[in-house]
């Protein structure tokens, strides 16, 4: 078996889709729901959806944390969640405007606090693939248990990839500091503004190139674009995105991740691991919320045996 341990957060979204700007005191006409979330929890649903084998660790609060290990549970996640006595689940209130873009406030609750008392061992046995949502290292605990997490993996030889998360904290937090902490990392998985903020490059492509010669191989997503992959300094494939109406782009990130890392670790060409990245972010977009949606999913069948191959 070759599982996937994805370390990351799970968060309550509370999604607002809405047509204009929002008005300043007084109200604004939206469709509110609330949906499970998080970039490392969306991102082991759509992998498990795609028929991995996965795993989450993460961190809940005491008041939605058995919602989310039940959540996680029908995505078909093996979830690894320790339940904050103290604290509650993290909050994310994504605003989504006419065109499906999102702007987002954030509560990282529980989230924040995950450590290495969180981590053992075992975690690793029939993993074949580490990834590591940057979310997490963004606090000194998480950090710790990003850099023990990464030592063990990198001990049993298991590849591990890192999502840069987002630019606001990435920039906080300092890019030479990113690189250099994630640097047992042999795959990064950044969006286009992650990836020239990182490389401090003009252009996707120059930013790919620069970031491959750190790692070995770096994959920026493009969104409608597409995905773009380049290694040891040198672009090798490039994949476009297909035709979709954008409802909510909330979680797409986490869903290329998802498709591009079960199809390369089924042993997919690095052109048709990115165009599995883009036919699942596009079928996030397609719908409200960054989970799957069991009905949305003709994109996603080719990869359907996955899962049988992974326990055979």
């Amino acid at each position: 078996m070759s599982g996937l341990l994805v370390i990351g957060d799970v968060v309550t979204d509370v999604v607002a889709l809405h047509d204009g700007p929002a008005a300043t005191g007084t109200d604004t006409p939206a469709d509110i729901s609330l949906r499970p979330g998080g970039s490392g929890a969306n991102t082991a649903s759509w992998a498990a959806r795609l028929g991995a084998d996965t795993r989450l660790l993460a961190r809940a609060g005491y008041d939605t944390g058995e919602w989310h290990v039940a959540q996680l549970d029908k995505a078909g996640v093996r979830p690894h969640l320790r339940i904050d006595p103290e604290r509650p689940s993290a909050v994310v209130i994504a605003l989504v405007d006419s065109t499906g873009e999102r702007s987002m406030l954030t509560n990282r609750g529980a989230s924040g606090h995950i450590g290495v008392g969180d981590w053992t061992p075992d975690l690793l046995d029939g993993v074949g693939h580490l990834h590591l949502s940057a979310y997490t290292m963004f606090a000194e605990p998480g950090l710790e248990l990003a850099r023990l997490a990464m030592r063990e993996a990198a001990e049993r030889a298991i590849p591990i990839s890192v999502d840069p998360a987002s630019c606001g904290p990435l920039r906080a937090f300092g890019t030479e500091r990113f690189l250099r902490e994630t640097a047992p990392a042999s795959v990064v998985i950044p969006n286009l503004d992650e990836a020239l903020l990182l490389a401090d490059a003009a252009d996707p492509e120059a930013s790919a190139r620069t970031l491959s010669a750190h790692y070995g191989t770096a994959v920026v997503k493009l969104g409608a674009g597409g995905a773009l992959l380049a290694r040891d300094g040198r672009i090798v494939a490039r994949a476009a995105a297909p035709p979709v109406d954008v409802v909510d782009s909330t979680g797409a990130g986490d869903a290329f991740a998802a498709g591009f890392l079960v199809a390369s670790m089924a042993g997919s060409t690095p052109e048709e691991a990115l165009r599995k990245g883009c036919e699942a972010g596009m079928a996030a977009v397609a719908q409200v919320g960054a989970r799957p949606d069991p009905g949305n999913f003709t994109l996603l069948t080719p990869i359907a045996g996955l899962r049988r191959k992974l326990h055979h």
